[in-house]
């Protein structure tokens, strides 16, 4: 090799060196699974947030894709997942703007220079779990027969060692409810059959993958199908407002096995309201007169939730102590109905980017919106009020 040869490879190789230690990782915190939560980067050795403005699902198939998780399902607000951010900890990338092929968030069109974002406006990711675990033979997802995926091959788990540490795993693992059930072995016609994976599964129940648990070797094992596993999950929590001008605001209502039902008001208060605020990404709970609720209309079929109580600092309203569900002395005059603050939102009545309207570089004449008073910049025309309007742009 020439003297100059070797100085272009030695020039290359450093050139190499720089690229691969200035990469980016990146992760989610704080989410029922590793494929939820707040998108946090590293650069230069130091894990910090991602603004949200512009952020949007071509971002999160993104996110998702280089976590080698599912298919991407949400937006939600960072600031649902706890612990928050550390406010010592930077909002480092903002304006990210990705056209949803890139395989690395680092790839995006993103601004470095982090201007007017705090962590109130921290951007978070939702995407579906792979699927390495699966629930079969039952009558639907969160119920069945544990089959775990190895070398591109489904196979069963033996009950030795299984418990329902484990099986906590497996519910959280899927997105369902809480375990509610943990046969030790299946019945005759709810048997596997094929390769049986895993045996002497032992989890603490805190984790977020079956895989993270412990267990003996993959396919070494004196188990037969007689011995395996059966879980049953609740049905995933969820809950919405309906009756309302907006997602914000409504008549309260919460999801268990597959039907929708009310929640009766007996001792609910402030700190509920506010769990549900929460959890809808709706900000602040606002209070309502009685008449104000009743415009929400009356409830009909099932009063799932009574008696609950909330200390407030639930991220989910399931999380709350409340009586058996179904269990209740109401009827439907009783349903809970509230209005969350919403999103802010900005006047956007020429259909403004985000980014546009943050960086200020429109004028508009107020004489649109009414006003007689001269031009005026869009970032100023602020109101918290509800994100309804065609002509509102949403900031957080």
């Amino acid at each position: 090799m020439t003297a100059g040869f070797r100085k272009l490879a030695v020039i290359s190789r450093c050139l190499e060196v720089e690229f691969l230690e200035s990469s980016s990782r990146m992760r989610l915190v704080g989410g029922r699974h590793r494929c939820e939560g707040r998108v946090e980067v590293e650069r230069d050795g130091q894990w910090g947030t991602v603004c949200d403005d512009g952020w949007d699902m071509k971002d999160v198939e993104v996110v998702c894709r280089e976590l080698g998780c599912g298919a991407a399902t949400g937006t939600p607000s960072g600031t649902l997942y706890k612990p928050l951010a550390e406010k010592d900890q930077k909002v480092l990338i903002q304006g990210v703007s990705c056209s949803g092929m890139e395989s690395e968030l680092i790839h995006c069109e993103q601004e470095e220079d982090v201007f007017d974002c705090s962590h109130s406006e921290d951007a978070g990711a939702k995407c579906e779990i792979p699927e390495t675990v699966r629930l079969v033979g039952g009558p639907d997802h969160c119920k069945g027969r544990v089959e775990v995926k190895h070398q591109q091959q489904w196979g069963t788990v033996c009950k030795a060692g299984w418990n329902l540490s484990a099986a906590k795993v497996v519910c959280r693992q899927l997105g369902c409810g809480r375990a509610i059930l943990t046969q030790r072995s299946c019945n005759k016609d709810t048997q596997g059959q094929g390769p049986i994976w895993l045996s002497e599964v032992s989890c603490s129940g805190q984790e977020g993958n079956l895989q993270d648990c412990s267990s003996g070797l993959w396919g070494k094992n004196n188990c037969t199908h007689d011995e395996d596993t059966w879980v049953e999950c609740e049905d995933p929590f969820d809950l919405r407002l309906v009756g309302g001008d907006y997602r914000c605001s409504g008549r309260l209502e919460v999801l268990h096995k597959g039907e929708w039902g009310s929640v009766c008001d007996d001792g609910w208060g402030e700190n509920e309201e506010q769990v549900v605020c929460k959890q809808l990404g709706c900000g602040e709970s606002i209070f309502l007169s009685a008449k104000a609720r009743r415009n929400f209309g009356l409830g009909a079929g099932r009063i799932w939730l009574d008696d609950v109580h909330c200390s407030g600092k639930e991220q989910s309203l399931e999380q709350c102590r409340h009586r058996f569900w179904g269990y209740h002395n109401c009827n439907h005059k009783e349903d809970v109905a509230m209005t969350c603050l919403g999103k802010s939102c900005r006047w956007n009545p020429r259909g403004l980017t985000l980014r546009e309207v943050k960086k200020g570089v429109v004028g508009v004449n107020s004489a649109d919106k009414g006003y007689s008073t001269s031009a005026v910049q869009l970032p100023i025309i602020v109101t918290y009020f509800m994100c309804s309007s065609r002509n509102l742009i949403e900031t957080f």
